[in-house]
């Protein structure tokens, strides 16, 4: 039986006719087509095609719905968004990484920081699938620390000459394109680099335990020279890349709660089926508090990210909201994959269960676009008006 949502307090009542059917499309598209691939990808790690199936998402609408349609994106609401990175989580995590930095990553930032010849050559492209870009901006010895950045871009004529490494890059080996940040005299400035350019490289990373039905890798640029116009024009300072970071982050709030959601579901159905002393295990009294914890916790995110989808779609939404949101709720998905796989005992570990799959996959959401760790620093500077990064120095 196809999953039916999980909807406790009545959210379904606060969306849109539109809404729900982007929600529907989606889900019908993950588990007809991608479901099936994800089981086989993740134990083999050969990625899903995704230059097969971008085609499909695009035609859909699925990747970046919040691009206005003047550059062939739905125009969709940011909750539309929302329900379309928890419908494809609740598949696989590796898949929503595929459609938030496809979204939030590669074609946010040329929408709002590019020019118009780079908004009418990508953004087109990309929301039809036809196109794929990265994000390069993790890189070998910098990771939260975004002021570190190492790889550096030097401006000699009308051209710009880029060294260093980007490391952990979601669709690095297949990527059209790459949205590659650097520091430079002006400060930090954000570089379309294509495939093929002359010292770019791009790897797949394998030996991976977790994302593993996803193209991961890494970006080498060895005096890579791109021309002026491969600049964002407006992108500047570390403001530029952290704000593409939240629009992420946002996606990861309501992904994570979809492979919670899949992991609940999993559990409920398999404690009323499996039966032990000759009674189901759902009728046990420590397997009702571990079904119920999980389902007070997805609720309470729920009501987290439909409350912030609706902020952002008012203009509203502050970047501090959004850590909130996406430190709770990756932290509830990682409650519920564990809880599941403890409730499937020795099933749990088996690849025919998806949670034990969802608990290796949310360990890397748990750690990429911020850690927990650091999202607990944004907030707690937020309201206490006092900075605790580099140890409170």
């Amino acid at each position: 039986m196809k999953f039916q949502g999980v909807d406790y307090y009545c959210i379904d009542d606060l969306l849109s006719t539109e809404e729900k059917m982007t929600r529907k499309m989606t889900r019908d598209f993950m588990e007809d087509v991608i479901k099936p691939l994800v089981v086989d990808a993740f134990h083999s790690e050969q990625p899903v095609e995704m230059r097969k199936f971008a085609p499909q998402m695009g035609e859909l609408g699925l990747i970046g719905p919040f691009i206005p349609r003047e550059y062939g994106g739905p125009g969709s609401s940011y909750v539309a968004f929302g329900l379309i990175s928890q419908e494809i989580e609740r598949v696989d995590s590796s898949m929503r990484s595929f459609a938030a930095v496809s979204a939030g990553l590669v074609m946010f930032p040329i929408w709002q920081y590019g020019s118009e010849e780079q908004k009418m050559k990508w953004l087109p492209a990309m929301a039809r699938g036809e196109k794929i870009g990265c994000f390069g901006l993790t890189e070998p010895n910098v990771g939260s620390d975004v002021s570190s950045l190492e790889t550096v871009a030097a401006k000699k004529g009308n051209k710009w000459i880029i060294n260093g490494a980007k490391q952990w890059i979601s669709e690095a080996s297949i990527a059209d394109v790459a949205v590659v940040w650097a520091k430079t005299s002006q400060g930090v400035k954000g570089f379309l680099v294509e495939r093929g350019t002359p010292g770019f490289e791009q790897k797949f990373m394998s030996k991976k335990g977790s994302m593993r039905a996803g193209d991961v890798g890494e970006l080498i640029l060895n005096d890579v020279t791109v021309a002026e116009d491969s600049m964002l024009p407006k992108s500047g300072g570390l403001k530029s890349p952290l704000s593409c970071l939240n629009m992420a982050r946002y996606g990861i709030s309501w992904g994570a709660l979809g492979a919670a959601m899949d992991c609940y579901e999993t559990a409920l159905n398999y404690t009323g089926e499996r039966k032990q002393f000759r009674a189901p295990i759902a009728s046990f009294q420590l397997v009702q508090e571990k079904l119920v914890t999980m389902l007070i916790e997805i609720t309470k995110g729920q009501l987290l990210s439909y409350q912030l989808g609706r902020l952002m779609d008012a203009g509203k939404a502050k970047p501090t909201q959004i850590s909130m949101a996406k430190k709770n709720n990756v932290g509830v998905a990682r409650m519920c994959a564990r809880t599941a796989r403890e409730l499937l005992g020795a099933n749990g570990v088996s690849l025919e269960y998806s949670p034990i799959r969802h608990m290796a996959n949310i360990e890397s959401v748990y750690t990429y676009e911020g850690t927990d760790d650091i999202h607990t620093l944004i907030i707690g500077q937020d309201i206490t008006g006092i900075s605790a990064f580099g140890g409170g120095r």
